[in-house]
């Protein structure tokens, strides 16, 4: 169902009823366009900066650490962590506040605007605080039957118990963090968010080079909630500058718009919770595949995900204000000019670094992390799982764009239920693509990687066509032509580049 804001009315006809119209871009479509455009441009400067710092901290953690035991039990306690965030205020929460947020604020609604900020982050921290709790006393079974199973070495359990209950703090801080940049952000306030994913891997680096000498990779955890508590206290001071903020200690659940908040956030919790899901199989899966394997796919994943933080996420960031605005003024018509124009601008950069991140793997890794106890081994095995997730690096860009899209329209609907196709077939490609690898003497982490660059493919193609049919067309012949005109370059490029390095 599509939910769409007009005046005071809540419009839920059919989509097709809604937009079956052929739309023109008005006057202020440029003027969109270009706002979009410098709010990308701050935020993918602060996006890289905050991956190189990133890097960093992975380097110093790989140097530290390789791809051990240890750090294996690390990242199964922080994938623990990291879900229990995602469900409760991550993507999901933020997909349904900023909309809801942005439409009060376009209505000149300031006083209510923030009495569902403060009414959300009140119910985020008091749900996050309960579950952490839980989390800690039933981490035991949590490691033991859900999240390594895989793991049968007792110390190495018992490790990994121990470092989630120290990482079970970071999800109640990211909380409240996660919606003060949204609200920032709602105010077209880009920079200072942008800077807080700076602060989390200095955290990072803190916990390996200050508290890991003498703490191990108990350090590491720390350094994970020292990054969390950063990663919100740049934040605050922008927060009490902005105009009407006045605290309210109240849940204010009978207020409509929280009641719209919780509304479109059931669907949005839905596919969170998949998407979570799938990252548990393959946190799973790897336990039971030799020793570095969960290692080796995470480290792979952060690197296809720098190429896809600088460009789809700094843009899906800028994007969703802006949308949300235009579709509040009832003008979709102008969100539709907008969103051709993302998309256009996403393949032009996601491609030729898809096709770079395939060529370079080998070389990008061993000059990035090959040091200390990260062999040559360790590079192959990343280079192996970057292989595979660089084929799915545009399908991810262009998903992060086409899922804002439909936030802006308060439809939270659509791309859930095309995530949760995508994700289901991602788990059984997951347990194909690993058996099948494994079956041609290929190390099976590979397998786990293409399932996931498959599937989001997928799910991209299912967004684009639903969308198309929403707004009456999407300029197709346009976009096709530049992603044409991308790859054929991209191909180019990577054959120079293969040909050098030979």
């Amino acid at each position: 169902m599509l939910i769409v804001y007009r005046g005071s009315q809540k419009n839920t006809n059919h989509p097709d009823q809604q937009y079956n119209h052929r739309m023109q871009p008005t006057a202020s479509t440029p003027n969109a366009n270009r706002q979009i455009a410098r709010a990308a441009g701050t935020i993918m400067i602060t996006f890289v900066f905050a991956k190189l710092v990133a890097l960093l901290s992975s380097l110093l953690l790989a140097r530290a650490f390789g791809t051990s035991s240890e750090l294996d039990a690390h990242n199964a306690a922080n994938q623990f962590s990291d879900t229990l965030f995602n469900l409760v205020a991550g993507g999901a929460l933020a997909s349904a506040f900023i909309p809801t947020f942005t439409t009060l604020l376009a209505r000149e609604e300031r006083k209510n605007a923030w009495r569902l900020a403060f009414a959300i982050i009140n119910l985020v921290l008091i749900v996050l605080t309960v579950l952490s709790i839980l989390g800690a006393v039933f981490a035991p079974w949590v490691v033991r039957h859900l999240l390594a199973s895989g793991f049968t070495d007792p110390a190495q359990q018992a490790m990994t118990i121990h470092l989630l209950r120290i990482q079970l703090l970071s999800p109640i801080i990211f909380g409240m963090s996660g919606l003060v940049m949204g609200i920032l952000n709602a105010h077209q306030q880009f920079l200072y968010p942008a800077l807080a994913p700076v602060m989390y891997p200095l955290g990072m680096i803190f916990g390996v080079l200050v508290l890991s000498p003498s703490m191990g990779i108990y350090g590491v955890a720390w350094g994970v909630v020292v990054g969390a508590l950063l990663h919100l206290l740049v934040q605050l001071p922008w927060l009490v500058r902005l105009p009407g903020i006045r605290y309210t200690p109240s849940l204010d659940l009978h207020l409509p718009a929280v009641r719209e908040v919780l509304l479109l956030l059931g669907p949005r919790l839905v596919g969170v919770a998949v998407v979570q899901l799938n990252f548990w199989v393959n946190t799973i899966i790897a336990s039971h595949q030799p020793e570095g394997s969960l290692s080796a796919i995470r480290f792979g994943f952060a690197l296809m995900l720098m190429p896809h933080a600088a460009i789809a996420q700094s843009i899906a960031i800028a994007a969703l204000p802006t949308f949300s605005a235009q579709v509040a003024r009832g003008k979709p018509e102008e969100m539709r000019h907008s969103l051709a124009t993302t998309l256009r601008g996403v393949l032009l950069l996601s491609i030729p670094a898809s096709v770079g991140l395939i060529v370079l793997r080998q070389p990008l890794v061993a000059l990035l992390y090959q040091r200390g106890q990260f062999t040559s081994q360790s590079t192959e095995l990343v280079a192996w799982a970057l292989l595979w997730y660089a084929a799915g690096l545009v399908g991810h860009c262009v998903v992060e764009i086409m899922s804002r899209a439909f936030y802006a329209l308060h439809d939270t609907r659509t791309p859930v239920s095309v995530g949760v196709v995508a994700m289901s077939l991602n788990i059984a490609f997951s347990l194909a693509f690993s058996a099948w690898f494994n079956r041609l003497g290929l190390p099976p982490l590979g397998g786990l990687a293409l399932a996931n660059s498959l599937a989001t493919a997928l799910e991209m193609v299912g967004l684009l066509v639903l969308m198309r049919r929403l707004l009456n067309g999407l300029h197709g012949g346009k976009i096709l032509r530049m992603a044409a005109g991308a790859g054929l370059a991209s191909l180019v490029m990577g054959a120079a580049l293969w040909a050098f390095m030979r």
